[in-house]
């Protein structure tokens, strides 16, 4: 399996089939084949063989990655609303769920639980309190400039889930085809303007270009430009992660995977989401 992007992916076992394969056509090699090649084999011994766990589905799939949506919508809903009577608290509950969530994320990656439904609900939980926290922030700013925060969000998560059924349009039908280049190409894109706005970061607490450090969150031309690189990104992202999906699938990895594959989905779809919320306030702030 080609590496992911996604870390989340990208800690998950590998497996051993290569070339491009369609991403919800069906998993094949359900057979004693399947699991003699299953990576899984030797993280969960014998466990397929005995019947303990089943072969990973696209319904498996489908299933844990909504179940971790629902939770993290409700959660964010909630959020905004309390955030609404409380304003002094939406950022603060915002950055309580950007923490937590990025310690959840590498407890589920270096710790190897990506796949405990426990961790992958409660990065849910905490995501739903940074979106609900962060979408409030965003609103705000716009309805102080004259905007609509409820037009602002509407527009973020049609754009967020629009570029999700889009990319996996273009994955299915083999528009782009998921190469070791493009990969690669992509995580070193992600490296990138991860290292830019760490250093935006770092410059704006110091002072540098009146706290705006190099215009990267600004507002301005050059911020609205990074923006779309990093929407461009993680669009493309979607792509690896869609074919590591497939591949798990392919191989035969236990149905308890399908927690893993959520996980690394609803990452994706966070920081696709913020970007283009963010992108909207830059257009609804002028």
């Amino acid at each position: 399996m080609r590496e992911s992007s996604n870390p989340v992916f990208r800690s998950l076992p590998k497996g051993q089939q290569g070339g491009y394969a369609q991403f919800g056509t069906g998993a094949a090699g359900y057979g004693a084949q399947a699991v003699q090649a299953d990576p899984y084999a030797t993280q969960y011994p014998d466990q397929l063989q005995r019947g303990v766990s089943r072969p990973l589905t696209i319904d498996d799939v489908v299933t844990k990655t909504g179940i971790t949506l629902a939770v993290l919508s409700a959660v964010a809903v909630v959020t905004y609303f309390f955030a609404s009577v409380n304003p002094q608290m939406a950022l603060m509950l915002a950055m309580v769920g950007a923490i937590g969530g990025l310690i959840t994320v590498l407890i589920a990656t270096f710790g190897r639980k990506q796949d405990n439904p426990g961790v992958v609900l409660t990065y849910a939980v905490l995501e739903g309190l940074f979106l609900g926290g962060i979408s409030w922030v965003f609103g705000k700013s716009v309805e102080v400039a004259g905007g609509s925060a409820g037009a602002l969000i509407t527009q973020a998560l049609l754009g967020t889930f629009g570029v999700f059924a889009g990319m996996l349009v273009v994955y299915k039908t083999g528009a782009i085809r998921v190469t070791p280049k493009f990969t690669r190409f992509i995580v070193a894109g992600i490296f990138g303007v991860l290292f830019l706005a760490l250093g935006n970061f770092v410059l704006a607490m110091f002072g540098v270009g009146g706290g705006d450090g190099m215009g990267l969150r600004a507002g301005g031309p050059i911020a609205i430009i990074f923006s779309l690189v990093c929407i461009g990104l993680a669009a493309f992202s979607f792509l690896i992660d869609f074919d590591s999906a497939d591949q798990m699938i392919r191989a035969g990895a236990p149905e308890k995977a399908a927690w893993g594959i959520a996980l690394g989905l609803t990452v994706t779809l966070v920081w696709l989401y913020i970007e283009i919320l963010r992108l909207l306030s830059y257009f609804n702030s002028d």
